[in-house]
């Protein structure tokens, strides 16, 4: 089994996250901007964030096996402190960078004006630098945010097979199906989908434009799960293929909108490969 996780936060996760995710079967991940749990005060924290995810993870992630990718955006709820806000005046110059192929998580948290700008904002970006934007449907009032986030897709006039609606259930998914863009659903072990749930969406909405990730972050959250819902496909009674368009072959169409996917695999690098002067390395030689 070959996974791509479309969606992932893989700063906040340990080495030994990779090293799991490597036997599982990933070998790819995108990796979109979000909130760090304490505040940003500034662009400046952001600036910094946004390097660590083209440079320090991408390196981190490759010492296991693993492409990494990222989506750049100024997220949701940070979208409502306004020392934050002049990030957007930086994200044209980043979103120029090889390894950002998306502009994401952008979309609602609490559905304030705040939001709606960066919203429109970042869409705007994303339909002028040619790249895929993935949307955050919001906690609370979630049906309610996903059909406002439909009407600002189209209104912006962006293709809709270049937005992916994150974050989907069963109440919202019959919302976007018939958008025409992707339909996003993270699987966690407690909240969200879990496997089973996912098997039955897939059995009623067909295996055709669905991303499936696990969401990772510093939560209660578990990498693996995109390896557990294949396991959970195969035992309904899909097939290998099955499997493989939902976890390989439909996140690859959708980052690859972008022209920046890279997929070979980067082996086993030397073990004195740095970045920065920095290694993961840990204890002798």
């Amino acid at each position: 089994m070959r996974i791509f996780d479309p969606h992932i936060h893989m700063t906040s996760r340990t080495t030994d996250d990779y090293r799991a995710m490597r036997t599982a079967g990933v070998r790819a991940l995108v990796e979109p901007s979000f909130w760090l749990g304490q505040p940003r005060t500034s662009p400046d924290s952001f600036r910094d964030y946004f390097d660590g995810l083209l440079g320090w993870e991408p390196y981190r992630a490759s010492r296991y096996g693993i492409r990494h990718h990222c989506a750049l955006a100024l997220n949701p709820k940070e979208a409502n402190d306004p020392r934050c806000v002049p990030v957007l005046d930086d994200l044209p110059g980043y979103l120029l960078k090889d390894g950002v192929v998306a502009v994401g998580e952008i979309g609602f948290d609490s559905m304030t004006p705040a939001e709606e700008h960066a919203f429109t904002v970042q869409l705007a970006l994303a339909r002028e630098h040619g790249l895929p934007a993935l949307v955050h449907t919001p906690h609370r009032d979630k049906a309610v945010g996903t059909a406002r986030s439909l009407e600002i897709v189209r209104a912006d006039g962006i293709d809709p097979g270049m937005v992916a609606i994150d974050h989907l259930n069963e109440v919202t998914a019959p919302l976007v199906a018939d958008s025409g863009c992707w339909m996003g659903f993270s699987v966690y072990p407690d909240t969200k989908m879990d496997p089973d749930r996912m098997v039955e969406i897939l059995a009623s909405h067909g295996t055709h434009r669905v991303l499936v990730n696990s969401a990772a972050d510093w939560g209660h959250s578990d990498p693996l799960r995109t390896h557990a819902t294949g396991l959970a496909m195969l035992a309904a009674g899909f097939t290998e293929d099955d499997v493989d368009q939902v976890l390989w072959r439909n996140p690859v169409e959708f980052y690859g909108q972008s022209g920046r996917l890279v997929l070979d695999d980067p082996g086993s690098p030397l073990p004195e490969a740095v970045f920065a002067g920095n290694s993961i390395r840990r204890g002798g030689s």
